[in-house]
């Protein structure tokens, strides 16, 4: 199946003002609204008003950290929406970054390959409705069981960024969710994950046709993500380590204007998509002709275009 999905909610639209938006997205040829949780909204809330003002779209947030809510919280928030868009909703899980848990939540981010593994195991069984009484490696179920599981268990996928949690999702998970790539990079991801598995992906996409205005934003996006020790690795891997090295140098050393002026213009064309609305539209393309099945667009305003405007014209059915 074709997909296109919409990163909700929209920067600069308040999210009690994206019922209009959400409940036109199908006609729109969207297929999928994706939440996220860093420090703005939450993952769940999101999803659960998008699940009745459209009632069509598949509904996932990527991702929820699995430090941040108790095994038993994240089953029940998991039921919650699949109760609310049964069948209609993909519980994506994941590590998350030492920034959003340690610095920010004051957990401790140990092991992340092993308590990202442990959820996943936990969730298959709580909601399939089992009674859960099990010591993990990275922490103990003392008697858990969802009051109302849900009729049809959620899928659920992971995120990954390296070959370790990408083989993980491969045996264990219905899919993965990658970030911050260029359509060469999929061959990258794919080779690890296999064929077969969803692959989905956040694309920040600024459509405007004024490059350095496009470049500007897209710099500072870089440097946000990519000096976090797990996005840097994660690019080191695909072998962005040294044109990156500069970047990563001046952070450390607190001069943030430096670190914004080595990113080369080709990196910011490679993780941005810009340009035209129909330019952007034909390299969301690429990355599927790459293998990714569902590019998930997280709009970065740009052009004057407001909001409700680039999500129109950034639309598969606009050509």
């Amino acid at each position: 199946m074709f997909r296109w999905g919409l990163t909700i909610p929209l920067t600069g639209l308040p999210l009690g003002e994206h019922r209009d938006l959400l409940a036109g997205l199908s006609d729109l040829g969207y297929t999928d609204a994706w939440s996220a949780e860093t420090n703005g909204t939450d993952a769940f809330t999101p999803l659960a008003l998008a699940s009745q003002w459209a009632p069509s779209l598949r509904l996932g947030p990527a991702i929820v950290p699995v430090y941040t809510r108790g095994p038993a919280l994240l089953a029940q928030h998991a039921a919650t929406l699949a109760d609310l868009a049964p069948g209609r909703f993909v519980l994506g899980i994941g590590a998350s970054s030492d920034t959003i848990v340690e610095r920010w939540n004051g957990i401790p981010f140990d092991e992340p390959y092993k308590r990202t593994r442990d959820t996943l195991r936990f969730l298959r069984k709580a909601l399939a409705g089992e009674k859960v009484k099990e010591d993990f490696e990275t922490f103990s179920v003392k008697g858990f069981k969802l009051e109302t599981a849900p009729a049809t268990p959620p899928p659920i996928v992971l995120a990954a960024l390296r070959p370790g949690m990408l083989r993980l999702a491969a045996r264990e998970a219905d899919g993965a969710i990658s970030n911050w790539l260029a359509p060469h990079d999929v061959r990258t991801v794919r080779a690890e994950l296999g064929d077969a598995p969803e692959l989905m992906a956040r694309l920040f996409v600024c459509p405007t046709d004024d490059a350095g205005e496009a470049r500007a934003i897209g710099r500072r996006l870089i440097a946000a993500y990519m000096t976090v020790p797990v996005y840097r690795a994660f690019h080191t891997w695909l072998g962005r380590g040294e044109v990156l090295r500069p970047m990563n140098e001046a952070w450390a050393a607190g001069d943030r204007k430096k670190a914004l002026e080595v990113i080369p213009d080709e990196v910011v064309d490679d993780l941005i998509v810009h340009g035209s609305p129909a330019a952007c539209r034909d390299r969301v393309r690429e990355y599927v002709a790459a293998g990714l099945t569902t590019p998930v667009l997280a709009v970065v305003p740009g052009g004057g275009l407001s909001p409700s405007e680039a999500v129109r014209a950034l639309a598969p059915s606009a050509g």
